[in-house]
């Protein structure tokens, strides 16, 4: 598949069948994303791969940050629990972090190239077959969260990837031409 077919072709996918996805899908997808450019060639991302029990936890991480808005305890608890097994369920999730510099411009172009290799990833899947589901939010930062990826204070997620095989493919969304969004100048 061309780059271009790829990039018109991802989506996100929200439902993906059981079939497992096979490490050499996994390895495949990380190693295109490692090829993503980055400034002062930092390779400031990393992958964790999360199996059945860190997907479970991040989901309770998750569920806890959703339940936040419920007052009834049963409520919550149910929340918490049908979150959790969403994800422990997922056939694969990725979660991409960046080692965080000190330095402003550094982490600043650092979180650009860990959103590329995100994109490279995105688009690794598609020629595979796959899908994904890119994730970001405030949950990331939460020490639950961390703990269930297993990231160090020295990192940040930026992303988790839901890959897997789509169980079905949306329409594409309305898009305005990017000529639409274009400024030629003198």
């Amino acid at each position: 598949m061309n780059v271009t077919d790829a990039i018109r072709s991802r989506r996100s996918i929200k439902r993906f069948t059981d079939r497992a996805v096979t490490r050499d899908d996994v390895e495949r997808v990380i190693a295109a994303a490692a090829l993503a450019p980055n400034h002062r060639l930092t390779e400031p991302w990393r992958f964790y791969v999360l199996g059945p029990e860190a997907r479970h936890a991040y989901g309770l991480a998750l569920g806890d940050r959703k339940a936040r808005k419920l007052s009834n305890p049963e409520a919550i608890a149910a929340l918490r629990q049908k979150v959790a097994a969403e994800h422990r369920a997922l056939p694969c999730m990725i979660a991409a972090a960046m080692v965080t510099s000190d330095d402003p411009e550094v982490r600043e172009e650092d979180y650009a190239a860990v959103m590329m290799a995100i994109q490279n990833l995105a688009l690794a899947a598609v020629d595979l077959g796959l899908g994904t589901h890119i994730k970001t939010g405030a949950v990331m930062d939460t020490a639950a969260a961390r703990q269930a990826v297993g990231v160090p204070d020295d990192q940040r997620i930026v992303a988790i990837i839901n890959l897997g095989e789509p169980a079905e493919i949306p329409p594409p969304k309305t898009r305005h031409e990017g000529s639409e969004h274009t400024i030629w100048l003198p």
